[in-house]
């Protein structure tokens, strides 16, 4: 269907209300065009309340528009101004702006007054607003002697500043004579009257230059009041000074300032009213004095305070709501606090209201004979009056019109006509001010006409609202159409939303929507339209957002920015840093995708915003860097509450960097004992400034502080103040008190004295006490010097004794030590352990049983029993070493043990003594026992000796360890063969008393492996092995046999197979010719130089004479069987290749038919056909051959075509010449 806008306002939905803002304003403007007759509209006036600088000349602005120019005209006070009377005023040429020059003569005081601009054409009269102007004013204070004020510490005081009436009202400000602003508190504040009130004053407060500046900002000018004196004194010092000179009463008060509840310094009493407007910012305020400084609290009785328009100034004293409803109305309370009471003021709020808009008159526009409304609705508190004028007449006494009634807020047109075109003032007035709005009515008869210029292109991101403009003007009003393409294809309401101004709304576009488009005007005049075109683009995203960081100080820091765009949009990125610009350092480094901060800092800390801006649209997205490092040192270390046992310490911490401080850590120095040296004290939370520390006497304390976050931990503070504590009797005694005897007859008593931190005082000893454990003695006592030691000679040998050691000091004596057993000192066991016993458990262990020896008789600690035992040599080895004996130790007082790794078949010694703390008793008589026999050890050596062809000779020496007797020796051998794969094991036992053995009847040319080890009555002994090789049969090497050698012939190949006797690991050659001709032994010499030089000679002289006889006869020749025979300085005929086990390749010189590679022979001695072609090239027979000494084939093949018959007999002599050159054919 076709869709049509008519003059009434379509639904939008909420996500739109700035639009529809926009739109309203649009048709409540409804402008016409300045080319059509219309009535005067005002554009540009000053305010209401105009102040002016009395400095400057007075431009008073009016500005219109209409259609005929209006003229304009001004009334003053409410009478004419008649301008051309007065020289100083001026007006603006085609403009109703007065300009009033009283910079070169004139007052501004003159020119005050109320001023109405008037605009009028032949189509009607609009009215500017009453402009009450008035010129600015900044008064000088009033001379006055102010007395100096005194004051107790902490009496309240209100400092008055009563600043002049200006215009408009002054700034207030309280600074010194350096112009500083004075510092302010919750206890020292500045009201809203401009006072300065002190809660309590203090000593700090005196000061004679507390002055009251006022700053007129119109002006551009400041006020000062005269100085105030304060001088704050306390009672002491009054008593000590001038308490003889003054009475009680000329004082302000006679007894010292105690604490006391708070009292409101402002305002006064329980109750107070206060009225403020509608729309401004209401402000409350409360200042209580009172010692301690009380904290002031707000609420609202009947309601809670507006979250987002509250605000809390001046320490909380003065509360603040913006914007202020009268909804706000109601009982506000203060209330002020401190430890000693509370006290509340409730201040009753009402809003009123001037008057404000509901709905102000539009400018109107009929066609003749159509009816409208002109409405005007206003609000207030108290409600306003609405009266209306005409042409800036009183309607009441403007001429009568039929078309026209008056209802209230609203007036109402019906059949106009063009005469009836006015302009119509609204006028809503309440006590607190009034509105005036101009709204004309203009009847005309025009066709439509469409503003918005044509085919305009709108680009639209995609999924985003497209808006395409259509502004129209028509009397009577136009109906809109729209339609998309060429085809004329209506828009459906559905789909689209058409707004009352002519614009087309296309909720959400997409790719599809890119199209022209085109807006109809219609009314019943005519008809117009406009063409406009709509492109949809891809929309800016970031793919890769930047992402939060911490980092730590002076590390680097990345943050990425990567987009996708439409191709046809070029995207400027910029970068901020808290919504603003990066700093100008070069730090700060970016590239396309991405910002790096190197060195970071403390300040680099905050908000990153990556912004991606087009022609269409913008994306942003920010990460937060937050820069964290270990804590700052704290600082202003304070020792309070000094006792003699402890003392508080009072610190301030450092910046945090970032990272919350985990805990505090303390240290202190003593700088009597260990100055430079800290040790730990204590450690407190992160949340603590102050710690408890416990202290010890007589020293001389220093304390610093450290903090520590995630990061790690700060720098130590600086260190307090010193702390000498008191002295004390020590509150310890000396640990690890031992007593040892050094000496049979003496007792050692040794202890770990007190450090100096642990001493308590000066002149620290130790009084030494012991006596004997067992008998009744007295203590014996003495006291030494600060030492670690002290001995005490001629006693008993190894006695017990009870010791004890006791610190004092120049104050007293520690509490009493603990009593430790000690002994005198020892000495050597004086019986040796009897009825030794020896069980033999196998051939390497023994076990030894003795009987323990009388504790009188170990004179000291039993440490244990030690076992010396050796074996006994031969008469030969022990004229060669002396014995080793071998020791083992059994702890405590055990009675036997096990002696291990003893030789089988020996004879071995020992004997026991007992041990104590000063060494060994006597040794017990020699005890003999026999180790049975055991395996013996490997044979020292085995080598192979003078191989033969089938033998092998072996040689060996005999165990070092035989462990016993030897019975026999065992041979195993096997060979192994070339893919060293084991052949069967041969078994031979060989008599003990050998060291050779020959083995007969073995492979020529065969590795062999030998395991060997000898045996006692026990069993084997561990094998040890060789590897060794016959020799090669020389005679069957140099003449190998072959037989059997047979050829079987086919089209393209050969197959030749043959029988070998002879050595392993042989290479065979096959020569080979063309049938016919002779085969030779081809002799050494072939290969020589000279001889190869000698012989081309002279087949180059044969060749020339036998050439016609011989080229068609005598073709073929003698092929060396390796590719690079000719070049080898060899004279023997080369083997294979042996890389690859392959023949060489041969080729026939008239046929040149190719004989490829072949295999390695198989193990059969045949030449298979390979898949190919790897074959010889298809000969006759007449084949001879020999093997070199080396075992190759050189037996030479010649001859001809197969279809000629045979030639020559076979031949084993050199080859003639002419064979020879038929080798190079």
């Amino acid at each position: 269907m076709q869709l049509k806008i008519m003059p009434k306002k379509k639904h939008l939905s909420a996500g739109r209300v700035p639009l529809v803002l926009f739109l309203c304003q649009m048709i409540g403007a409804l402008d016409v065009p300045l080319d059509l007759v219309q009535p005067p509209t005002i554009t540009q006036q000053s305010p209401k309340d105009y102040i002016i600088d009395p400095r400057e000349n007075i431009v008073i602005q009016c500005e219109a528009k209409g259609k005929p120019p209006p003229s304009f005209s001004w009334t003053r006070n409410g009478t004419h101004f008649d301008i051309d009377k007065d020289p100083l005023v001026t007006m603006k040429p085609g403009s109703g702006t007065l300009v009033i020059n009283i910079i070169t003569e004139g007052k501004a005081e003159t020119y005050e007054g109320v001023y109405q601009c008037t605009a009028r054409n032949e189509r009607g009269a609009a009215i500017s607003n009453n402009i009450v102007v008035r010129p600015s004013r900044s008064p000088l204070w009033t001379k006055e002697r102010l007395e100096p004020i005194t004051l107790r510490n902490g009496q309240s005081l209100v400092l008055p500043c009563r600043p002049p009436i200006g215009l408009p009202p002054a700034i207030i400000f309280w600074m010194d004579n350096s112009f500083q602003r004075l510092p302010q508190s919750e206890r020292v504040s500045q009201g809203l009257n401009g006072d300065l009130y002190f809660s309590n004053v203090l000593p700090e407060d005196t000061r004679e230059d507390y002055i009251c500046y006022a700053r007129f900002n119109h002006t551009q000018t400041i006020q000062q009041k005269q100085p105030i004196s304060l001088k704050v004194i306390s009672v002491d010092e009054l008593n000590d000074t001038i308490a003889a000179n003054l009475s009680d009463t000329e004082f302000y008060g006679a007894k010292p300032s105690k604490e006391r509840p708070p009292t409101f310094l402002t305002p006064e009493g329980n109750e107070s009213l206060k009225e403020e407007l509608r729309g401004n910012v209401l402000s409350l305020e409360c200042i209580a004095e009172g010692l301690p400084t009380p904290i002031i609290y707000w609420i609202k009785e009947d309601g809670t305070l507006p979250v987002n328009r509250t605000f809390y100034r001046n320490f909380k004293k003065t509360l603040q709501i913006t914007q202020v409803t009268e909804a706000d109305s109601g009982n506000y309370q203060c209330i002020a606090k401190n430890p000693l009471g509370a006290v509340h003021h409730t201040i009753a709020v009402t809003v009123k209201a001037a008057p404000y808009w509901i709905a102000a008159p539009q400018n109107l526009v009929l066609s003749p004979g159509e009816n409208g409304t002109l409405i005007c609705r206003a609000n207030g508190n108290p409600k306003p009056r609405i009266a209306w004028l005409t042409n800036g007449v009183p309607i009441e006494i403007a001429p009568d019109d039929p078309s026209r009634k008056i209802d209230g807020d609203t007036i109402i047109f019906s059949n106009v006509q063009e005469r009836l075109s006015a302009v119509y003032q609204c006028n809503a007035s309440n006590e607190y001010g009034y509105l005036l709005a101009n709204a004309f009515v203009n009847v005309l008869a025009e066709p439509p006409r469409i503003l918005t210029s044509a085919n305009i292109l709108y680009q639209v991101i995609a999924n985003r609202p497209a808006f395409l403009d259509c502004a129209f003007f028509g009397s009577p009003l136009p109906a809109i159409e729209w339609f998309k393409g060429t085809k004329g294809s209506a828009l459906h309401e559905d789909i689209y939303v058409l707004h009352d101004n002519g614009t087309l709304e296309i909720p959400v576009a997409q790719k599809d929507s890119t199209g022209t488009y085109t807006c109809v005007a219609r009314n019943k005049l005519g008809m117009a339209k406009n063409e406009v075109h709509l492109e949809i683009k891809d929309p800016t995203r970031i793919i890769k957002q930047p992402e939060h960081a911490v980092v730590q100080r002076g590390s680097r820091v990345s943050f990425d920015c990567k987009l996708k765009h439409d191709p046809t949009l070029v995207p400027t990125v910029m970068w901020l840093k808290d919504h603003g610009e990066l700093p100008n350092e070069e730090r700060f480094s970016i590239d396309k995708d991405h910002l790096v901060v190197t060195d970071v800092s403390d300040d680099d800390g905050g908000t990153y915003t990556c912004t991606a801006n087009t022609t269409l649209d913008s994306v942003s997205a920010s990460a937060v860097l937050r820069v964290v490092d270990v804590p700052n040192p704290p600082f202003d270390l304070e020792l309070t509450n000094q006792l003699d046992d402890s003392v508080q310490l009072t610190w301030t911490p450092g910046d945090d960097n970032n990272s919350p401080i985990t805990k505090f850590i303390i240290e202190y120095e003593d700088a009597m004992h260990e100055a430079g040296v800290w040790h730990h004290q204590a450690e407190v939370s992160g949340t603590q400034t102050t710690a408890q520390l416990k202290l010890s006497p007589y020293v001389n304390y220093s304390f610093r502080v450290m903090a520590e976050n995630n990061i790690g931990r700060s720098l130590p503070s600086e260190a307090s103040e010193q702390y000498l504590t008191k002295a004390a009797e020590p509150d310890q005694n000396p640990t690890a008190v031992e007593g040892l005897g050094t000496e049979p007859d003496n007792l050692v008593i040794t202890w770990k004295p007190l450090n100096g931190f642990e001493s308590n005082g000066p002149g620290l000893q130790y009084k030494v006490s012991w006596r004997q454990k067992d008998g009744d003695d007295e203590w014996t006592s003495v006291v030494v010097a600060n030492v670690s030691k002290y001995i005490v000679s001629g006693t008993p040998t190894f006695v017990p004794y009870l010791i004890k050691v006791q610190s004092l000091n120049d104050v007293g004596f520690a509490p009493e030590p603990a009593v430790v057993m000690g002994h005198s000192g020892e000495d050597l066991p004086m019986v040796a352990p009897g009825n030794v016993r020896v069980n033999v458990v196998n051939s390497t262990l023994a076990e030894v049983h003795w009987d323990p020896v009388p504790l009188k008789s170990i004179r000291g600690h039993l440490q244990g029993y030690r076992i010396y035992y050796w074996k006994v040599q031969s008469s030969s080895k022990r004229n060669r070493r002396h014995i080793e004996k071998k020791i083992l130790t059994f702890q405590g007082s055990k009675t036997h043990g096990m002696l291990p790794g003893l030789q089988p078949y020996s004879h071995y010694f020992l004997n026991v003594r007992v041990v104590n703390g000063k060494g060994e008793g006597p040794a017990s008589s020699d005890r003999g026992f026999h180790t049975p026999e055991g395996v013996p050890s490997a044979p020292s050596s085995l080598k192979i000796v003078n191989p033969t062809l089938d033998s092998l000779t072996l040689e060996w020496d005999p165990p070092s360890h035989p462990n016993g007797i030897l019975t026999e020796y065992t041979l195993k051998y096997q060979p192994i063969n070339s893919t060293h794969e084991l052949g069967p094991l041969v078994d031979l036992k060989i008599p003990a008393n050998k060291t050779r053995w020959t083995l007969k009847n073995l492979n020529f040319s065969t590795r062999y492996k030998f395991y060997f080890y000898a045996q006692t009555s026990v069993g084997s002994g561990s094998q040890i092995t060789e590897e060794a090789i016959t020799t090669v049969d020389e005679v069957r090497a140099g003449n190998p046999r072959i037989s059997n050698l047979t050829a079987a012939a086919a089209e393209t190949y050969a197959n030749i197979s043959w029988e070998y006797e002879g050595p392993e690991h042989v290479k065979f050659y096959v020569e080979y010719g063309v049938a016919g001709t002779m085969a030779s032994r081809q002799v050494d010499i072939a290969t020589q130089g000279w001889f190869i030089g000698l012989m081309c000679a002279v087949a180059l002289l044969i060749l020339i004479l036998l050439i016609v006889c011989f080229v068609r006869r005598n073709k073929g020749g003698k092929y060396p069987v390796k590719e690079k025979e000719d070049a080898h300085a060899d004279p023997e005929i080369q083997p294979m290749k042996e890389d690859d086990g392959t023949f060489g390749e041969y080729s026939d010189a008239e046929d040149h038919k190719p004989l490829k590679k072949g295999s390695r022979t198989p193990s059969d001695r045949t030449v298979e056909k390979e898949n190919s072609d790897d074959s010889l090239v298809d000969y006759g027979e007449g084949v001879n051959g020999q093997f070199n000494e080396d075992g190759s084939f050189i037996g030479q093949y010649s001859g001809k075509k197969e279809k000629e018959p045979a030639e020559g007999n076979e031949s084993s002599e050199a080859p003639s010449p002419v064979n020879a050159m038929n080798s190079f054919v």
